[in-house]
């Protein structure tokens, strides 16, 4: 532990305030249980005094471990670019019509999502995620909560999510969805007659767009029987912290490769329909689908806002 100390306040010395921030992603692996990044603060809440890298702690057997994982990550990542897109060979590929992305079988499939809440920023709802019944499906439930907390600056609470992780691949790297090969998104799911926001999260250029999302709303009937959800992807409209966006455009569904691109990283549902009480949706599970009869590119008006006279 003091060796990795001393090492990251050399470089804490020699490059300023943040230096440190240079070590970091080359100690990673060797880090257990530590926070890079500050994370939300509630508004009137103290700062952390201590430098969340003073905390760090060292693990050279984990460290081992995790390169060992890495490397059989890689192996497998070779051996399927070897084989074709996907892992699949290239006329495979081309002639698929449906892909199952998330099913719910198991803990194990459970752990690929979070959960979340207006906890995080002082609000009461409550949200949790376990298996269905005989382990057929995800069951998300809790209770909506819309009561504002009393901290002066925040307006508007009440809201629930579940989020799946983002892909990774060998040594930490963002890895992308290609769905250029479907037009739709499809799902069984049975609901309480609440409607869901869809949310499909991009990994943008530049900062200022990290908070950009393509929604689409997924209206449940309630009832007992389960329902199959077709949303094509030209319904889906961006939007950036809640607000519908005037400059609207389709979701790039391609795992670009040159900047400015807005490649999928993740999916996931929120509800927040300002309703009070209890809440539930049951996953079975979350696919694409190439419906031959959709034609339609973009739902919405794309135009210059700035028309030249």
């Amino acid at each position: 532990t003091s060796m990795t100390l001393t090492l990251l306040n050399s470089t804490s010395l020699r490059g300023g305030c943040c230096g440190h921030k240079g070590l970091l992603p080359l100690l990673g692996p060797l880090l257990s249980n530590s926070k890079l990044y500050s994370s939300y603060r509630r508004p009137g809440a103290e700062p952390e005094k201590k430098p969340l890298w003073q905390s760090a702690d060292f693990s050279f057997k984990k460290g081992i471990d995790a390169l060992k994982t890495h490397l059989s990550l890689l192996k497998q990542e070779t051996k399927n670019h070897l084989i074709g897109p996907e892992g699949q060979p290239l006329h495979r590929y081309l002639l698929e019509q449906t892909r199952v992305l998330w099913q719910f079988r198991s803990q194990e499939d459970l752990n690929k999502w979070v959960i979340s809440s207006d906890v995080e920023i002082g609000g009461k709802s409550e949200v949790y995620l376990k298996m269905g019944r005989n382990n057929q499906g995800a069951l998300l439930y809790g209770t909506l909560n819309t009561e504002v907390p009393r901290d002066g600056e925040t307006k508007y609470s009440g809201y629930c999510s579940m989020r799946a992780k983002p892909p990774l691949g060998s040594f930490k790297r963002k890895k992308y969805y290609d769905w250029s090969n479907f037009n739709s998104l499809y799902l069984r799911v049975r609901g309480d007659g609440r409607p869901w926001m869809v949310n499909i999260y991009t990994d943008p250029y530049f900062s200022h767009q990290k908070d950009d999302l393509y929604n689409y709303f997924m209206f449940t009937r309630g009832g007992p029987y389960w329902e199959e959800i077709k949303i094509p992807f030209s319904k889906f409209f961006l939007s950036s912290r809640g607000r519908i966006q005037d400059n609207q455009h389709p979701i790039w569904l391609d795992k670009a490769s040159f900047p400015y691109a807005f490649s999928i990283s993740t999916l996931g549902f929120t509800i927040g329909d300002k309703v009070d009480g209890p809440f539930q949706l049951e996953i079975d599970f979350i696919g694409l689908l190439n419906d031959r009869a959709h034609t339609e590119e973009f739902a919405y008006e794309t135009y210059d806002k700035n028309t030249p006279v």
